[in-house]
């Protein structure tokens, strides 16, 4: 294994979603992550992105060999991951208490919805109720319409899994210092609110007045958009500068054409209406090439199955295949540590692991 977190020992027990997101991170970085599935399997998903670079093991957590078991690895771990609600590991015998007495050095992971106390933190939700309470996601939806949901990306990943990957680092980096190891309280709507920041900066600056999908970045700018394109399909445009504006309306043909001022709000259906229509008559790939050598901030949308075979992405190895599956690389990149390319998991056993730690 390589990777700048070569060396880190981790143990993950079975979840969904954001702490299996968050334990990628960590085994991408070269950490050596051993995950903990029920017997017979079953708590993890058919193999993909989120179970690479894993070793797994089967124990039965409800029996006390299980835990036995367990608690022989948390002794020679530097991290153990667990997203069970409040109170549930402690119930069975490894909460954070149990695993101080045998590894104080221990950090100790816990990524839930609600957090470890508050009056929900008990309750189930999803991704989209987190992300609700948070207040991210009333202002995602077109003007007039519904909020709409930003699939799972915010709540479980960016606001969970990827919050609990830097919260573990942290705590880490600070063991280096005191010699001891602490919990680390990963909740989604606290990460979800976290990632609001700059739109409540805006709020009480007064630039984010408006109701939803009215504003600058929300879709309320005709020049921060999505337009369709005469093959069905489309293109963003993010051109806010004034330099990247001109651009946008020079590679339309509209450079010459009498329009209401960008920042001219009561003009903005005028320009969203001028700016449709001339999209549309070519294609997104037509489109793609007349903006190929502008600053306009104009690009294809691409799906998940395009974005592997875009130039940029190629270039960069963006995507890369682990057992016949593209996905995602690891990131961010690393001068002197690079990691590896991630491979499948693997099953393993108890002692198998402890004998290599």
């Amino acid at each position: 294994m390589s990777g700048p977190l070569t060396g880190v020992r981790v143990v993950e027990l079975a979840g969904l979603a954001p702490g299996p997101f968050g334990c990628m991170i960590l085994a991408d970085l070269g950490a050596d992550v051993v995950l903990v599935d029920r017997p017979g399997g079953g708590q993890v998903p058919p193999p993909g992105p989120l179970q690479r670079g894993r070793r797994v093991i089967q124990l039965d957590l409800k029996t006390p060999g299980g835990i036995e078991a367990l608690l022989r690895l948390v002794e020679r771990a530097d991290v153990l991951v667990e997203g069970y609600r409040p109170g549930v590991a402690e119930r069975l015998g490894f909460g954070p208490r149990h695993c101080e007495k045998i590894n104080p050095r221990l950090v100790y992971g816990r990524m839930t919805g609600w957090g470890q106390e508050g009056p929900l933190a008990a309750r189930a939700g999803h991704d989209i109720d987190y992300i609700a309470v948070a207040g991210a996601l009333e202002p995602i939806g077109r003007a007039g319409e519904r909020p709409h949901a930003p699939l799972n990306l915010i709540g479980d990943f960016a606001g969970g899994g990827m919050l609990l990957a830097l919260g573990i680092l942290a705590a880490l980096l600070e063991r280096e210092r005191s010699g001891c190891g602490q919990v680390v309280d990963a909740a989604m709507v606290d990460g979800s609110a976290l990632l609001m920041a700059f739109v409540h900066g805006m709020i009480a600056g007064g630039s984010w007045p408006f109701p939803r999908g009215s504003n600058l970045l929300d879709g309320g700018a005709p020049y921060y958009d999505t337009y369709e394109t005469a093959d069905g399909g489309f293109v963003a445009v993010g051109a806010l500068e004034p330099a990247f504006y001109a651009a946008l309306l020079d590679g339309l043909g509209l450079s010459s054409a009498r329009l209401p001022d960008q920042l001219d709000r009561d003009g903005w259906p005028v320009l969203r209406a001028r700016f449709a229509e001339v999209f549309a008559t070519r294609t997104r790939d037509e489109w793609t090439a007349v903006f190929a050598g502008a600053d306009a901030c104009v690009a294809p949308v691409l799906s998940p199955a395009e974005a592997p075979a875009h130039p940029h992405n190629q270039a960069r190895k963006t995507f890369v295949d682990v057992d016949g599956l593209t996905q995602p690389a690891p990131a961010p990149r690393f001068a002197r540590t690079p990691p590896d390319t991630p491979a499948g998991p693997a099953a393993v056993t108890v002692d198998e692991v402890l004998a290599g730690w």
